[in-house]
């Protein structure tokens, strides 16, 4: 029988096939099968290898890291990372190209690294000369900064032993290879493949590892999904390139909170924090105006206020248009198709827009009371008022339903100066109102139309 020299392999999942597959049967995906050459034989290799970690202990004889955190000193991602990087972690930071990805990790060689201990830079994109032009740009020199120009993971290796930098950043991972692989780079096996030798080294080392990725025009990680199983942390970019601001969001984090964010703004020497986030989304808000109501959405434990705008108008055509932006589109329907059941509005003529102002994304169906009021203001041609904010869910039945932590919403709006709040009629019970905020429960749409519109 002939020796089987090249095999198929699924680009989202990493399956093997020895014959090309229109669907795979692991993920289910269509057409993701690439024919790549097929890995030596290393079953006796890996047999010998000794295990890492030995013998089992127990917990109490576990020894706690020297130290466990040290911070970034860039608040934003302290925030993010629960107050700072882990030693001996390996982390994955993503985005979309032009976002500011290879930006925030080398300003973060500038300001890591206490007592001046050494920071690798490791770039498989850019040359060392094209490193400095960017380094000069954003002010980093960083004299405990050491760049390297290079792509095969077994020279890394040997470079971070030999250097023992407290932080390595490795620009990308989708351009490294091993020699163990012949797979071009870029490939399942090859990402695979440099992101365990990395984690293995990261470990044993105590190094910790930041891993840049790029990511498809659908927004995910490029690469097999068993990439961001690997790592530790998985931190994702968020906003538009033409945008101010970026948001840094906590995917997975096995030292800390997911979901949380942190929020920069792209300037001429480099990422800014924001720290007031809340009053940077709402600045430009129009005055007393039709559709624009006031949300508190919650990022892991922060509360973001966000302007959610409504158009509603009549429509030229037979089928009516639902856009939304900055919410999902599914759950606007269904809102839509509540109101006109439970509230009479007569929206099946109307073309309805929905958009949160500032190019936020949230999921969270805290959002419906706001979305609700802000097509019936639009709708009604009646301004909401001005110093009011609005949250919680809503059901296809119209009824208001609980969510978590109003109190702290409240107290996020009550700094900026809004005097109303309008709630879920459930949150009410042992809520501590802030000082100089009237707080009011509804317990469905019809209650709210009333409080908002008589």
């Amino acid at each position: 029988m002939a020796k089987i020299t090249t095999v198929h392999v699924c680009s989202e999942c990493g399956y093997e096939s020895v014959k090309w597959l229109g669907r795979c049967p692991t993920c289910r995906e269509y057409n993701t099968f690439e024919e790549q050459a097929a890995a030596p034989t290393r079953s006796a290799a890996l047999s010998a290898a000794p295990v890492r970690g030995g013998s089992a202990v127990r917990l109490q004889a576990v020894k706690p890291l020297a130290e466990g955190r040290v911070p970034t000193n860039i608040t934003e991602l302290d925030r993010v990372l629960s107050g700072g990087v882990v030693q001996g972690s390996l982390s994955l930071l993503g985005g979309e190209p032009g976002i500011g990805k290879s930006t925030l990790l080398l300003q973060l060689c500038q300001t890591m690294p206490p007592d001046g201990r050494d920071v690798l830079y490791i770039s498989g994109e850019e040359s060392l000369s094209q490193i400095k032009l960017r380094a000069e740009r954003l002010s980093v020199t960083a004299e405990n900064l050491y760049l390297m120009a290079e792509t095969q993971v077994e020279v890394i290796e040997q470079q971070i032993l030999s250097i023992k930098p407290m932080l390595a950043v490795v620009d990308s991972i989708q351009t490294l290879h091993t020699e163990a692989s012949t797979s071009a780079p870029g490939s399942v096996t090859q990402i695979r493949e440099c992101t365990a030798r990395l984690m293995r080294l990261a470990k044993s080392s105590g190094v910790s590892i930041f891993l840049i990725g790029h990511v498809t025009k659908e927004g995910a990680l490029a690469g097999p999904r068993i990439l961001e199983h690997m790592v530790d942390t998985v931190l994702y970019f968020e906003g538009e390139r033409q945008a101010s601001y970026r948001i840094v969001r906590a995917v997975k984090n096995r030292f800390g909170t997911t979901n949380e964010i942190g929020v920069f703004e792209m300037q001429e020497q480099g990422l800014i924090g924001i720290p007031n986030p809340s009053e940077y989304m709402l600045s430009g808000r129009p005055q007393h105006t039709p559709g624009s109501v006031v949300t508190c959405s919650m990022e892991g434990t922060r509360p973001i206020l966000a302007e959610v705008q409504a158009l509603v108008c009549q429509t030229s055509f037979n089928m009516p248009r639902r856009v939304a932006t900055g919410m999902d589109y599914n759950r606007v329907v269904m809102l839509i198709a509540m109101l006109e059941k439970r509230a009479g509005l007569g929206l099946g003529m109307f073309d309805s827009y929905l958009n949160i102002a500032g190019g936020m994304k949230i999921s969270e169906p805290a959002l419906d009371m706001a979305a609700v009021a802000a097509i019936a203001s639009s709708f009604r041609n009646k301004p909401a008022p001005q110093q009011m904010l609005i949250f919680g869910e809503v059901g296809l039945t119209g009824e208001a339903r609980a969510v978590h932590m109003a109190e702290k919403r409240a107290q996020e709006a009550a700094k900026l100066g809004f005097t109303e709040c309008i709630m879920p009629q459930a949150n009410m019970k042992g809520l501590k109102a802030p000082k100089d905020m009237r707080v009011y429960g509804v317990g469905n749409v019809i209650e709210l139309m009333q409080l908002l519109f008589t």
